[in-house]
């Protein structure tokens, strides 16, 4: 690692490919090393598996009622007492009695047996017995849940859990069978809190401060992601959604632009190099980036070779962008879960460009339940036809016929279906590239004190 760092420093001016090979070399024996000091501490799980065990650790997230009326929730920071005392990273699933609630940011000690699992736990412990030691005194955590309580007041079930949902992407507390509809339908990523959320805050805090202080649109877009990500917790999706959205706020603050693909791959690297286990487990992660490659790079590719300088329609580029996301995702959704959705794109276009109004009117039913329960019902109800409206086309759609259809993917095919799907897109870029080259030196023609140069 040093050896390569030392040869990117002294070639970084000299030779511009030798320098872009050696810091790649950096790259990866850096990644090499984290993830083999995260392999180290994951080897301290061998021992205690199907053993008892004694375990202190914190509630990642609030728990719900699962299987056989057991409380179900993740942890973190996990603390072994017995039968040996030791530290495990990453996270693991509990299920078991012994406590009325749990919530996130809650100190637990769990007694039961440790059970390997696949996926982004890292093991599991059911029928266990729980003790909560100390409860969460968090100001951001009170928040949250009386946030949550004022949806419940304002809004009937299952509209409420959809709207928080749609918010801060809570969805442990949604109905099976209107997450079952979702996903036949191939809109479970309305419910799960991604860039899109962060997207329409930004926009709104831009339309609110446009005529104003760049700095303090900066500073108020900055201090937004930093709450909302305490709001939601830090899964995969909206850490990369948060480094993105503050890498782009800061470029723009100081009047650059950062490149689509040098952005996608910064966020890849700095949420990797921070929790490696999203590489070899969570499969999240790696349909994020997907996504967020069809969206980014893909979409305006497509948009820009079709329509040139032209602005598509709204609808027009829903559809584009949706396309996109899923053409990305679905090999891999087919390789690891064998079922695709043949629906999804008349479910996206007739729901997703409504998700920006169901969140403020979710967000004003929820204010309404926090700070004034008596006439809450009367402030939800724009919320309550559009949330009402929004499940009855997705209950709809999902009566359809094989609308979620068991297709596999083997992994070769998958692979080959990727590389088609990049050289396309280099293709596309290489002929957008020279359409633009083609323009410039005419405009370069133009003289000097011509309009057109101002």
């Amino acid at each position: 690692m040093w050896l390569s760092l030392a040869l990117a420093l002294l070639v970084m001016r000299q030779k511009r490919f030798a320098s872009v090979f050696f810091i790649a070399l950096l790259g990866l024996t850096l990644g090499w090393w984290r993830g083999s000091v995260y392999i180290k501490q994951l080897a301290a799980y061998q021992p205690l598996i199907k053993r008892p065990v004694i375990i202190i650790a914190q509630a990642d997230t609030d728990a719900i009622y699962g299987t056989r009326s057991q409380l179900s929730f993740d942890v973190t920071r996990i603390n072994v007492q017995e039968p040996v005392q030791t530290v495990l990273v990453g996270k693991m699933g509990i299920r078991g009695f012994g406590e009325q609630a749990v919530y996130r940011g809650d100190v637990l000690q769990i007694e039961g047996k440790l059970y390997p699992t696949r996926g982004s736990r890292q093991a599991n412990i059911s029928f266990a017995q729980l003790k909560v030691l100390q409860r969460s005194t968090s100001t951001i955590e009170n928040l949250r849940r009386r946030f949550q309580t004022g949806m419940l007041s304002a809004l009937p079930e299952p509209l409420a859990s959809f709207g928080l949902g749609l918010l801060i992407g809570q969805r442990n507390t949604l109905p099976q069978r209107v997450t079952n509809q979702l996903k036949m339908v191939g809109l479970t990523h309305i419910i799960a809190v991604s860039g899109y959320n962060l997207t329409i805050i930004m926009s709104a805090v831009y339309l609110l401060l446009k005529k104003r202080s760049k700095y303090q649109s900066t500073v108020l877009s900055l201090a937004l992601i930093g709450l909302f990500l305490l709001f939601t917790g830090f899964s995969p999706s909206i850490v990369r959604a948060a480094i993105v959205s503050g890498l782009t706020i800061m470029a723009l603050y100081y009047g650059h632009r950062f490149r689509p693909l040098l952005l996608l791959l910064l966020a890849a690297t700095l949420t990797a190099g921070w929790y490696p286990i999203y590489i070899w487990s969570d499969i999240g992660w790696y349909l994020s980036f997907l996504a967020f490659f069809g969206v980014l790079i893909i979409g305006p590719l497509v948009i820009k070779r079709a329509y040139g300088n032209k602005q598509p329609r709204f609808v027009t580029v829903i559809v584009i962008e949706t396309l996109s996301a899923q053409l990305m995702t679905l090999p891999l959704i087919m390789y690891i879960f064998g079922e695709v959705s043949i629906i999804a794109l008349p479910a996206n276009v007739l729901i997703v460009p409504l998700v920006p109004l169901a969140m403020a009117l979710s967000f004003v039913a929820a204010l309404g339940g926090m700070l004034v329960p008596a006439i809450a019902g009367w402030i939800a109800w724009p919320a309550k036809i559009l949330l009402t409206y929004m499940l009855d086309i997705v209950a709809l759609l999902a009566r359809v016929p094989h609308a979620l259809a068991s297709k596999s993917l083997p992994l070769p095919y998958m692979l080959m279906i990727y590389l088609i799907v990049v050289f396309v897109v280099w293709v596309l870029w290489r002929k957008t590239r020279q359409k633009n080259d083609i323009i410039t030196p005419k405009r370069a023609k133009i003289a000097p004190g011509h309009p057109d140069n101002l």
